[in-house]
């Protein structure tokens, strides 16, 4: 099972090994792909006086801190084509933004480096609208046939993170899970299909209240992986906190996913 956690953002390089100290545990986990998630720059943010993190330079320093501290994978997001080469020199996986995964330019950087690329599903988008992301990345990596298969051969993943359902709400499609893993691995975003867009004034709300619910539920429908933004104290969180869930939760939820997995699998 792949997993994918971490803190939303790179709010500190003492905040940062905290948290991933405390997720080290899946990296030991020989049933588990563990991959330690933080973004360097949050360039989607709701206002412009939010916290966007320490930015390109510093935030992969800090990103091959822990990799070398911890020996874990990384996974981090990029924005611009321009940041994909550098980042790729420190993540094992290049994670394509939502509102940006129709955007050919960084799809194709993204491709042109030898990292995993994830790409989350645009909440504007419906599912089979996603193969032709895949494809671009696939294309541009020498592949033309788009399935299942190649895109796990040749490092394409797409995120499920809900879709937009009126203003300032999200819901998860269950059916678009088996739809989307006809063409490639599928990770399910437990914490970002409960946030609430632009409903806490400057900032994006959420009910983390219900992540447990979706990601079993997700487990039942069958996927490849979870992703888990995760904090000691979500309600000090600079970024996402609404929707986190807090690290001494999540080893739980974990065992019931694997629990619900042993049975559908």
């Amino acid at each position: 099972m792949i997993l994918i956690a971490g803190p939303c953002v790179i709010e500190s390089r003492d905040t940062t090994f905290r948290i991933a100290e405390e997720l080290m545990r899946y990296h030991e986990d020989c049933t588990k792909e563990f991959y330690f998630k933080a973004s360097f720059d949050k360039a989607n943010r709701t206002s412009i006086e939010s916290f966007r993190g320490p930015g390109l330079e510093e935030g992969l320093k800090i990103l091959q801190e822990v990799k070398e501290a911890f020996g874990c994978r990384i996974l981090t997001d990029i924005h611009e084509p321009g940041q994909a080469s550098l980042a790729s020199e420190v993540a094992d996986v290049l994670q394509i933004p939502a509102f940006l995964s129709r955007q050919t330019d960084l799809l194709v950087a993204a491709a042109n480096t030898p990292a995993v690329v994830n790409i989350k599903k645009g909440q504007f988008l419906a599912p089979q609208a996603m193969k032709h992301s895949v494809g671009k990345v696939l294309a541009t990596r020498g592949c033309h046939e788009v399935s299942h298969e190649n895109a796990k051969k040749y490092g394409v993943w797409l995120t499920e993170r809900g879709s937009s359902f009126g203003y300032g709400n999200l819901v998860v499609d269950m059916r678009g899970l088996p739809m989307m893993r006809e063409f490639a691995p599928v990770i399910f975003d437990a914490t970002h299909s409960v946030q609430m867009p632009a409903t806490g004034g400057a900032s994006s709300g959420g009910d983390s209240h219900f992540v447990p619910y979706l990601a079993r539920a997700a487990a039942g429908a069958g996927v490849d992986g979870f992703f888990f933004e995760t904090h000691f104290d979500p309600s000090v969180a600079l970024s996402d906190g609404p929707n986190m869930i807090q690290l001494d939760s999540l080893h739980r939820l974990i065992e019931q996913i694997d629990a619900i997995r042993m049975i559908v699998e």
